[in-house]
């Protein structure tokens, strides 16, 4: 089944990028119209994030999230085929802020919300920087689908970490000279292991895994917005959060650092954010730990 999902999909690839995008534009349609494909999570979501908008405002910004997540998923499949010039001129960034920690000899932690595209950041950091780059990843629940997202994802030479076995997985990397990515606005799976803040006004749990490796490996910290320049064209702003986390810093506060970076990021492009996933699924209790 691999070999024919995959197969397809790579004839799909072949594509222009405007006839994918004519295919986005039908499937926008169907999804948000016909299907309705995760609408109320999304809705409740902007309702959450933006109860001062009226709700003409939030269903603009979950039309706009749609149009902008149909596409992501056909750029991803444009990846299987596209050339290195492909991404060096649509997806660019200020890539020797990085750079320059491999001359000083540091690892680097880079840490980014679910803000498109991030499957061709994942491509075009490994072309662009000096680091050894491992990315962490969920695997997705269909064999053939999970097989055909760890080839695009590890086309460049990334080196993908299970996020279930990250820490074992990690550990022949950890002195080296390493560049690991992390998309830390996951929901976290272990809610007792979790801190709380407050995003978007609401108590939120966030993992503290990102900031305890940084702070036991002493990478430098780097947050990472991506925006969209226009249609098929990105660019990523690194932005330096902490260059001696383990002497300046705290899970806790090197945490709270970047949920406030990400609020401000979501806030400055709100359709650009993956609404459609349940980040306010558990609700915080007494006796949870607020972080300050």
């Amino acid at each position: 089944m691999y070999y024919i999902v995959y197969g397809f999909l790579y004839l799909c690839s072949l594509l222009p990028l405007r006839a994918l995008y004519l295919l986005a534009d039908f499937f926008y349609a169907v999804i948000y119209y016909v299907i309705g494909y995760r609408k109320k999570v999304v809705l409740d979501n902007l309702a959450i994030a933006f109860p001062e908008k009226t709700i003409e405002e939030r269903t603009r910004i979950a039309k706009d999230f749609y149009h902008k997540f149909i596409d992501s998923l056909v750029e991803t499949v444009k990846v299987l085929s596209a050339s290195d010039a492909f991404f060096e001129k649509r997806f660019t960034g200020n890539w020797d802020l990085i750079n320059q920690y491999y001359d000083q000899q540091r690892s680097v932690q880079l840490h980014l919300g679910h803000t498109f595209n991030w499957e061709w950041g994942n491509v075009q950091v490994v072309r662009k920087i000096r680091h050894r780059f491992l990315g962490v990843y969920i695997p997705i629940s269909n064999p053939s689908l999970n097989r055909v997202f760890k080839k695009l994802r590890s086309r460049s030479g990334a080196v993908l970490l299970d996020a279930a076995r990250m820490t074992r997985e990690f550990m022949p990397y950890r002195r080296s000279m390493y560049c690991l990515g992390l998309i830390a606005d996951q929901s976290p799976g272990r809610v007792d292991k979790a801190k709380w803040f407050y995003f978007f006004d609401r108590k939120t749990a966030f993992t503290i895994g990102p900031a305890k490796s940084a702070i036991t490996n002493n990478a430098v910290v780097l947050f990472a917005a991506i925006e969209r320049v226009k249609r098929g064209y990105y660019n990523v702003t690194f932005t330096l959060a902490e260059e001696d986390p383990k002497t300046n810093s705290t899970e806790e506060a090197l945490t709270r650092q970047f949920v406030r970076f990400l609020e401000a990021t979501i806030r400055n492009n709100p359709d650009m954010w993956l609404w459609s996933h349940r980040r306010w699924k558990h609700e915080w209790k007494d006796g949870d730990e607020m972080g300050e």
